[in-house]
């Protein structure tokens, strides 16, 4: 008999897309990773520290830059100067399209979820849901909105790179710990899941 092969593992780039996000995460393109952490940082320090209000910095940059192009197109006539480049302010019907998709998917994952969780009693998909709500609900007493956005830039254009360089390495710690965790599951499972009485589909009907 040959020998097995090893399961070809698939490169960060190409699960991120292959794309444009997929080069500025992982710094292929730094010129956009620098301009992301550098625009998000500074709309931190802006609300956070600053304390400027959201509402009223949009309003004023908004009222600046429609004062600066009335005033170009002003004295671009008077002078005869060209025109503000401005480009095609719209937005394409395909564009509408696949956004209205991509939320049309992810609100129907989340009511399959709802359904699995209230109406199939998936124990496991429960645990993991309640979990994972409840972790977000403690990180997000010791943060706000803006410092979560803020850790969640810095941690995708950090985490990618270090996966990407020490894939190998991660797996396996990955791997061991998936093993625990499941072996945790089982025993919880086999000890109080299985214990809970269950109505069964007949009992529901002739009720």
């Amino acid at each position: 008999m040959g020998e097995s092969v090893p399961p070809r593992r698939i490169s960060v780039h190409q699960a991120l897309g292959g794309g444009l996000v997929a080069d500025v995460l992982l710094w292929k393109k730094w010129s956009g990773g620098v301009l992301l952490l550098t625009s998000t940082a500074a709309s931190w320090f802006l609300f956070e520290r600053a304390g400027y209000n959201l509402l009223s910095f949009v309003a004023n940059v908004l009222l600046l830059l429609v004062v600066i192009l009335f005033l170009w197109a002003k004295s671009a006539s008077l002078l005869n100067r060209p025109l503000p480049p401005l480009p095609d302010m719209e937005i394409s019907e395909a564009s509408v399209v696949k956004a209205a998709d991509a939320l049309h998917a992810w609100i129907n994952r989340v009511l399959s979820i709802a359904r699995d969780i209230a109406i199939g009693r998936n124990w496991k998909l429960f645990l993991q849901v309640a979990f994972c709500l409840w972790l977000l609900s403690y990180i997000g007493s010791f943060f706000n909105f803006l410092t979560l956005v803020y850790i969640g830039v810095v941690l995708s254009l950090s985490v990618p790179v270090v996966y990407d360089k020490y894939q190998g390495h991660i797996d396996e710690k990955l791997l061991v710990a998936n093993r625990v965790i499941q072996t945790q599951y089982r025993k919880i499972d086999d000890s109080i899941l299985k214990k809970i009485p269950l109505r069964s589909n007949k009992e529901k009907k002739v009720q």
